[in-house]
Formats: C-alpha cells, sequence, structure tokens
C-alpha cells in the first residue's frame, strides 16, 4: 500500500472541498485534494444541479472564491461560445428560474481545474479524481490519516494529513471514523424546532433525486427504452402526492396546493410565469448567434424526480445501492412517460423528440455521473443552527435573523426540505438571511476533522437553508482558512472559538485577507426570503 503525507486533506471534490482546498493553498499550505468521480464540482457539476442562489449573489455577499467561479464561468462563455451579447456583464447562458446564471456542468468543471491548475503545477495541491474513501485511521481524539482507494485500478493509497477536511457529499468520514455524527431528522422534543417532528427519526431524509440532460427536437424519435419499474412508478401514489408522479401534476412546495405544470411554451394570460423545461434551463437559443444551436438546453431537476421511498443512510450498503439504483429508475421512467404518454396542449400524447445529452452529463447513459444529494451526516457540533436562527416564523418578528459573533461567512435561502423518507411532504418555509457560525464547523470531540459540504452542525429543518451551492463553498472557505491559520499557530479549532483574541485574529484573516463578509447590512439580516 502507498503512503503520503500532507498538511490538509481534503476528501470530496464538490464545491466545498474545491474551496478548501483553494483557500488552504492561498493561504501557503500543502493540500491532497480527492473526490470519487472524474469530475470536480460535486452538486454542480457530477450531480448536473444548476446553482440556487439568493438576490444578492451579485454584490459582496458571494463568498470571493464563489464570485470569481461565476465570473470566470462567463468569460469562458464569451471566450468560447457563439454570444448574442458578449459584453452583457451579467450573462446568463440559460435564463433559467433558479439562478442568474443557468450553465453547462462542463463548463465549471473546466473553470474549476482552471482555478486550481497554478496550484497543481506548483504542487502545492495533488488532485486525485476516481478515489474514495475506505478507511478512516483514528487515534484518540485526532485523525491520523484516511486510506482511499483507486477505483479504476483498486489499488489503495493512505494519505496522512495534520487536517482532514470531509467533503464528501454523504459525510463518509463520520462513519468510517466513528465521528460523533447525527442522521435524518432531530425532534422537537429536543430541538424545540416548530417543524420538526415530535421525536426523532434517523430514517427521515429528504428525498434524492438522479437528474438529467434534456433538449427538444420536434419530428425526431428519441424514445428510450421502457424501464422494467415503469408501471410501477406508473402506479404508485404517496399519500400526500396527488397522483402518480409521472405526471405533470404535483404540489406547490409552500402552499401544497394542487398545481400542473406545462412541459413547454407556459400560457403567459393564464398566470403561468414559466415552464418546466425552462426552470433549470442551462442553454437558451436567444443567448446565442442567429443559427449557432437548434434547441435549448435544461436539465431535468423536477418534483416528479424527487425519490422518497427509502433512504439511503443509517441502513445496509445493500439497502442503500437499491435504493439509488430506484432513483435511476425513477428518472428513466419519468423521462420515458413523458416522450410516450404525457398530454400535450394539443391534445395529443408523449414528446418522442425529447433526446438525453449523456455528452452534457459526461456519462454513457444521459443521466448525471451521481444522484443530487440534499441531506448528509452530520457532526454533532460544538453548536448546532435550529430552525429558532433562521426561521422567520420561529423569530421574534421582524427581528432578522440570529447574530453569531463567531461568523465565518454568509448565505441565504429558504428552509426548503423536500418530501421525505418518512412520508411527509414538503418543509418550505420562509428564512432570513443568516450567518454561518463557527461553532458549527467544530465536532464536539475530534480534534482535527473539520466538515466542508453539508455535513456541519445543522439539524434535517435547516439543512434545508445551508444545503446550496453558494453555502457549501463559503463552508470551504472558512474550514481551508481555519485549517490553515490553526497550523500556523499550532492551535485545535476550538480554542480559536473560545478565545475571544484568537477568534478575532481568525476573522481579520477572513475579513481583510480573504475578502471574506462576515455580516449582512441591517436591512438584508431582516429581508424575509419569499
Amino acid at each position: 500500500m502507498e503512503e503520503t503525507r500532507t498538511e490538509v486533506l481534503v476528501v470530496g471534490g464538490g464545491l466545498g472541498g474545491v474551496a478548501a482546498a483553494l483557500t488552504a493553498a492561498r493561504l501557503g499550505r500543502t493540500v491532497v485534494l480527492t473526490e470519487p468521480t472524474d469530475w470536480l464540482g460535486g452538486q454542480l457539476t457530477a450531480q448536473a444541479v444548476p446553482p440556487d442562489e439568493h438576490p444578492w449573489i451579485e454584490g459582496p455577499a458571494a463568498p470571493p472564491g464563489y464570485a470569481e467561479l461565476r465570473r470566470r464561468v462567463r468569460d469562458y462563455y464569451r471566450r468560447t461560445y457563439p454570444l448574442r451579447r458578449p459584453d452583457d456583464p451579467l450573462l446568463d447562458p440559460g435564463l433559467g428560474i433558479v439562478s442568474r446564471m443557468c450553465h453547462e456542468p462542463r463548463v465549471s468543471v473546466a473553470v474549476l481545474e482552471e482555478m486550481l491548475a497554478p496550484w497543481r503545477s506548483a504542487g502545492t495541491v495533488r488532485v486525485l479524481t476516481r478515489h474514495r474513501p475506505v478507511a478512516v485511521h483514528t487515534s484518540g481524539d485526532r485523525i491520523e490519516a484516511v486510506t482511499l482507494q483507486d477505483l479504476d485500478t483498486g489499488t489503495e493509497l493512505t494519505v496522512s494529513a495534520s487536517y482532514t477536511l470531509d467533503a464528501t457529499e454523504l459525510g463518509d468520514l463520520l462513519e468510517l471514523g466513528g465521528i460523533e455524527h447525527v442522521i435524518g431528522a432531530e425532534g422537537r422534543d429536543t430541538t424545540g424546532e416548530p417543524h420538526a417532528p415530535d421525536t426523532a427519526d434517523p430514517l427521515d431524509q429528504q428525498a434524492v433525486s438522479w437528474c438529467f440532460a434534456l433538449e427538444h427536437r420536434p419530428g425526431e424519435d428519441h424514445v428510450v427504452d421502457r424501464p422494467a419499474a415503469y408501471e410501477d412508478w406508473k402506479n404508485r401514489t404517496a399519500p400526500f402526492w396527488p397522483g402518480s408522479q409521472l405526471s405533470w401534476t404535483d404540489v406547490h412546495p409552500i402552499t401544497l396546493k394542487q398545481r400542473t405544470w406545462r412541459l413547454m411554451d407556459a400560457d403567459r394570460e393564464a398566470g403561468e410565469h414559466f415552464d418546466l423545461f425552462q426552470f433549470r434551463r442551462i442553454r437558451a437559443r436567444e443567448q446565442f448567434t442567429d443559427g449557432a444551436y437548434g434547441t435549448d438546453l435544461t436539465i431535468v431537476n423536477w418534483p416528479q424526480i424527487d425519490y422518497w421511498e427509502r433512504p439511503v443512510l443509517g441502513v445496509t450498503e445493500a439497502e442503500a445501492e437499491a435504493a439509488l439504483a430506484a432513483t435511476r429508475e425513477l428518472s428513466l421512467s419519468f423521462l420515458h412517460w413523458m416522450q410516450t404518454e404525457a398530454p400535450r396542449p394539443d391534445g395529443g400524447t408523449g414528446y418522442p423528440g425529447l433526446r438525453l445529452r449523456p455528452d452534457v452529463t459526461g456519462t454513457a447513459d444521459g443521466l448525471a455521473k451521481t444522484p443530487y444529494i440534499r441531506e448528509s451526516r452530520r457532526i454533532q457540533a460544538e453548536f448546532t443552527v435550529l430552525e429558532q436562527h433562521v426561521g422567520v416564523e420561529a423569530r421574534p418578528l421582524d427581528s432578522g435573523s440570529e447574530i453569531f459573533a463567531d461568523s465565518v461567512g454568509l448565505g441565504s435561502y429558504r428552509i426548503d426540505l423536500h418530501p421525505s423518507t418518512a412520508g411527509r411532504t414538503y418543509v418550505d418555509i420562509e428564512a432570513y438571511p443568516f450567518q454561518i457560525p463557527l461553532g458549527a464547523l467544530i465536532p464536539v470531540r475530534v480534534d482535527n476533522l473539520l466538515p466542508a459540504n453539508k455535513n456541519i452542525g445543522t439539524t434535517h429543518i435547516t439543512n434545508g437553508c445551508y444545503r446550496l451551492h453558494p453555502v457549501e463553498w463559503a463552508i470551504g472557505e472558512a474550514v481551508g482558512a481555519l485549517a490553515a491559520y490553526c497550523l500556523d499557530h499550532d492551535l485545535p479549532p476550538r480554542k480559536v472559538r473560545s478565545d475571544q483574541t484568537r477568534l478575532a485574529d481568525y476573522q481579520r484573516l477572513l475579513g481583510d485577507t480573504l475578502g471574506i463578509t462576515l455580516a449582512w447590512p441591517e436591512e438584508v439580516r431582516t429581508h424575509r426570503h419569499m
């Protein structure tokens, strides 16, 4: 077995992992960054989820590295695509609904590689794609090393590090290392959160989704094979859902009222502001020169492909694999239904011209490389963010979010929980723009393990607003800087938080050196994220 050593080991190459690696490298530390797929970027790329962002993302509230990522994405399009308006400072390739900058996953892959390139050339950052963690080696309250398996060769590499950052999508190191953590839903009897279930349920976990890229070529036939589970999905109905998921009908996440979508050509006169195809559209023909592209491109990450039947955490490996296989079957079943049986406004059925785009997702079958994971294992942290800290209904009237003296970054999103494996429907409620407290990044026991993804000290409820792209990046920046600061001063992270002088010094590093904004303007902090 090969062995190597680094100062900072980042396991997981999603947005949090890349942000942590870049930040630690910029602060003079050597880094090994690992990723189980062949694409860096996590939910933005391998999971094929265009960025979900808040209204202030174009301003100073954006994490500096995330703002750089967004600038570079636009510059990439300006350099390489036939744009109609290349000088548009707010260029939006897809004109989607979820973001002001919906774009193709491959572009973000290229940009992230570009951002890492100088550090890789210098030998400061070593990137190991197609590697997954298989063992965590501990000594007392410290992680000594992590063993990684090369998924192509089967060989193993053990990396020892002063600091290990868990940026995996499911908090894998927490399980492998026996590090105190939580899965599923906490109970209201423990947290007091108004929207938590009465008692804890570890198997109450948000739906996962297997996204795919799609275009529509009228007059052509691109119908996929009928999945084996097609009839089962067509006839299955959840108690909280208005009918089959293979349908244009679902429920509004906030009001829970039944609604019916159009695939394309929303009826503006009937009050339809957008259609499903536009929702996460990543290429809009009108943004490019005439004739450059014959179709729009969209990402299917719609309510119809949410898989809520079985959890993927707290179960056996075989059960988790079966759940993910069913997730894929649901996505392919919905695609087949759209191609063959979906009602059209003209009275006909089916859109056989809907065509998978495997080149967009970088896969053979057109589905994303990995499923979209909304909820991870979460550390038992020195401080846990509750609904009472950020939820509008749980806060005093117009008070804004809780002000954290140990803030390390910002975020904003509704508390948005998709239907769960416990048979619960949406929990989608207002939240104030919030801060990320340092206490939520520090495990209760282990000294040199830091979370760098959706595995921080939130609850099942507050994970719903701390799980989005910019927040994940902000978490990564904060922990990358924290690891570097602790190495510089030979201090454990909990000492930085408990010592006011050290905390202030670390926050100056974040604010003055890295340009991270730590507090919202008062008029924004009290803004209700509708």
